[in-house]
């Protein structure tokens, strides 16, 4: 992909807007989890463009097998709605039905379309790659109700702006931001962790010739012991306001829940940001892993084949700071070994937190590490 490409379009060429006036009365209706309830705004907003609803069984088994959607627009990760006989029963019945958040809003109503069992053997070969329950996305989808409801939603309720929704952004809203500061060259970074001064390095790194970057952490169900959606917030908000130059970062949340699906979840984060307007997104080592269940570099070998996606990806190794070096590198051009580099584990850096040691400020920096220790219990447990 040219390096000179302004703003995306949207993945499919469209930008989907399910909002709708739809009236909800009389109709059943269907109890959803708060992630679900996420990802069903998401499809409503564009995030998750070109889809208008949950996939059909036709899409559903391409997505499982070939990683795309049936008229093979590139799609890795199934977006479905799971119920027991009885729910599938009733919604093929009624037609349509009203989704309900856990709070009990009704936030859209599902125009059923198919009602379809699925292979779970089979999907999470597919999707996940291991059918080792210890991985959580394997572990989740062998818990999953037998049946799939298909079809278009309606848009009706957003739930209130809570403070840790206050940073959503939906793809209008982004590419409008990009539109105002002048960005034609948009860098993506994924995340579910605070920042580290890697991290910062690398972002810095990548948008050196390039207008920016768009940090987008992500905010719904994680597993234990990873970091709470509002310590990563408070932490990239303090990198921010005190490491980056005006006009070179905006901060936005993604309001989904991790898969840990390795390479299908990082081609999976690459749609989501091209459908936000970004031209880029940075993929590092071991994107979307979790544990040793996938290469560490997986997640960009998949790339190659995915060269129809609108948003070109950034390779990085680790970074690191080398003291011989004087400063933050990596393996390609440093030849220093583990003992002049200053890096960390996920493990040892919970370790540290847990005992309220700060780590060395060439891991996290001192604003960054003080909000994560301000903070009683910073991990899911």
């Amino acid at each position: 992909m040219s390096e000179s490409i302004g703003v995306t379009k949207p993945h499919g060429g469209n930008l989907i807007n399910r909002f709708s006036n739809t009236d909800p009365s009389g109709l059943s209706s269907i109890s959803i989890t708060a992630d679900l309830a996420n990802d069903v705004e998401n499809i409503a907003d564009g995030i998750f463009s070109p889809l208008e609803g949950f996939l059909s069984q036709q899409d559903f088994e391409n997505v499982v097998e070939k990683g795309r959607l049936a008229n093979d627009t590139p799609w890795t990760i199934p977006i479905v709605l799971d119920v027991d006989e009885s729910t599938a029963s009733k919604a093929k019945d009624s037609g349509s039905v009203l989704l309900k958040n856990p709070d009990g809003l009704g936030v859209a109503v599902l125009n059923v379309e198919e009602i379809f069992s699925f292979d779970k053997g089979k999907t999470i070969q597919g999707v996940y790659g291991t059918t080792d329950d210890s991985h959580p996305g394997v572990a989740k989808t062998m818990s999953m109700n037998d049946f799939l409801l298909s079809g278009k939603i309606d848009y009706i309720k957003r739930p209130e702006n809570t403070e840790i929704r206050k940073l959503r952004m939906t793809p209008q809203e982004t590419r409008e931001s990009f539109s105002k500061a002048g960005w034609k060259k948009i860098v993506a970074f994924q995340t579910r962790n605070p920042p580290h001064v890697a991290h910062e390095i690398l972002q810095k790194t990548a948008i050196t010739t390039r207008d920016g970057v768009f940090v987008n952490p992500l905010v719904g169900k994680k597993k234990s012991g990873d970091f709470k959606d509002e310590v990563i917030i408070k932490s990239y908000e303090a990198m921010i306001e005190n490491y980056y130059p005006e006009n070179r970062c905006k901060l936005g949340t993604l309001h989904t829940e991790m898969r840990y699906a390795g390479p299908k979840e990082a081609i999976h984060h690459a749609i989501m940001r091209q459908n936000y307007g970004c031209t880029h997104i940075i993929i590092g080592r071991d994107h979307a892993g979790v544990g040793k269940f996938y290469d560490p570099f997986a997640a960009q070998k998949i790339f190659d084949d995915y060269h129809d996606l609108e948003i070109a990806p950034i390779f990085f190794p680790a970074f690191f700071y080398c003291k011989k070096c004087l400063t933050f590198t990596n393996p390609k051009v440093c030849s220093h070994g583990d003992e002049s580099r200053e890096q960390i584990s996920g493990t040892k850096l919970r370790s540290l937190i847990q005992e309220g040691s700060a780590p060395s400020e060439f891991i996290l920096r001192p604003e960054v590490a003080k909000v994560i220790l301000g903070y009683d219990k910073p991990f899911v447990d």
